[in-house]
């Protein structure tokens, strides 16, 4: 009986260790944040044990849980849900059935997961795009673009562009009753840097004659050109997104070359000749003084002059939306844009919302200064998040306000 005691002690002692993790005081429902952490550490783990023997590349371990989330199209007495394709691409469909003789509203919708993981066909997407359809009563066209490793920039974005062309043609929106004058671009993470640059695309591509009304950036990761900033210093290893994470999802969207990741650690990875970009992403201009917390800010070291000739993407605006100059932002639609604390890519949202506002365009910016990035996604059980619900309906809230 001691015995077994002990052993129970022993495995109820490196259980807490391995879940246990220090948040920050303020952070909201941490018992469940920390079971979010172990959940994924331990994927983490699986997928770096997995690669390193050959097993499996570690995006496809990942891709598991996404696998493990998957739902079928399934319609309800208030909504029709249809898998189908446009332009080539994968799209599931959310119509409402509500007998109307008015236009509806429309919402382009992108999945988050770092360009790798993720799909318009997990649950939490599902029922987010679900909702969004019945309480605006609007038609969700949820995008289910090619993912990195196996399809690089640009493949999502060629994915996510031809979609939302397609669905902007008067005779695409006409078969679906949707007012031209009412369609939304957004997305989260991946996604929202996905929306960020479509919609920057749009704005002056003469062949699309609607354009969208709104766009909703939802904790979007926006530049790969600084990856010293504060949150990206002060959130290296917080849930979900650490540092090392991200830098692993952004080296994958470009490139199979870890030479990249490996200097994208060190913030070496632009050259001299290149440096006049740094004040497009310079946070020491454009955050708040409350989130500098002391940092000192300097240009990132430099990288050989081949190293961008040998990556070009990271200079391309459709990679990083924060680098297109102030006279390429003017004109984009108005803006409701979601950062979380603790969270890397928080600057990315702060100095967007900054450079947009000095552009003139109209920025909404909903900081959520007691959460995580990912945070929209965890509202089902068991990982569910009582501030998931709550963001989910302020950004239900804007859009029914501004679209």
């Amino acid at each position: 009986m001691a015995r077994k005691s002990l052993c129970f002690l022993l495995l109820s002692g490196l259980l807490g260790y391995y879940l246990y993790i220090p948040l920050p005081d303020n952070m909201e429902e941490k018992m469940t944040v920390m079971l979010l952490a172990g959940t994924f550490r331990t994927l983490g783990h699986m997928a770096y044990i997995a690669e390193l023997f050959g097993m499996k590349h570690y995006m496809e371990v990942l891709m598991l849980l996404t696998v493990m989330e998957k739902t079928e199209p399934t319609s309800d007495e208030n909504i029709s849900v249809i898998d189908t394709s446009f332009s080539n691409v994968p799209v599931r469909l959310y119509i409402p059935k509500r007998a109307s003789d008015a236009q509806k509203r429309a919402v382009i919708y992108i999945h988050g997961g770092g360009w790798c993981v993720g799909s318009a066909t997990m649950k939490p997407y599902d029922l987010l795009s679900r909702n969004t359809a019945q309480q605006l009563d609007a038609v969700i066209v949820s995008i289910d673009y090619r993912l990195a490793p196996k399809f690089r920039f640009p493949a999502q974005n060629d994915d996510v562009y031809a979609v939302a062309k397609f669905f902007l043609n008067k005779d695409v929106l006409d078969k679906y009753s949707v007012d031209p004058n009412r369609v939304a671009i957004a997305g989260d993470s991946a996604g929202g840097h996905l929306s960020a640059a479509i919609a920057q695309q749009l704005l002056n591509d003469p062949e699309v004659k609607v354009k969208l009304k709104i766009q909703a950036l939802i904790y979007p990761a926006l530049q790969a050109i600084d990856l010293n900033t504060p949150s990206y210093k002060d959130n290296a290893d917080m849930p979900i997104l650490s540092k090392h994470l991200m830098i692993h999802f952004w080296n994958e969207y470009i490139t199979p070359d870890r030479t990249l990741g490996e200097a994208m650690w060190y913030n070496q990875h632009i050259p001299s000749e290149a440096a006049d970009i740094y004040k497009f992403v310079n946070w020491s201009t454009l955050l708040p003084n409350n989130l500098k917390n002391q940092h000192v800010y300097s240009n990132p070291d430099s990288a050989s002059s081949d190293f961008i000739k040998k990556y070009p993407a990271i200079l391309d605006t459709r990679v990083c939306p924060l680098l297109s100059k102030d006279n390429e932002l003017k004109g984009l639609p108005k803006t409701y844009l979601i950062t979380s604390m603790y969270d890397v890519l928080r600057d990315d949202g702060f100095m967007y919302a900054e450079r947009l506002r000095k552009a003139g365009v109209e920025v909404e910016h909903a900081h959520y200064d007691n959460t995580i990035h990912g945070v929209l996604l965890f509202n089902v059980w068991p990982l569910d998040l009582k501030i998931a619900h709550h963001i989910q309906n302020n950004y239900m809230r804007w859009l029914n306000d501004n679209l």
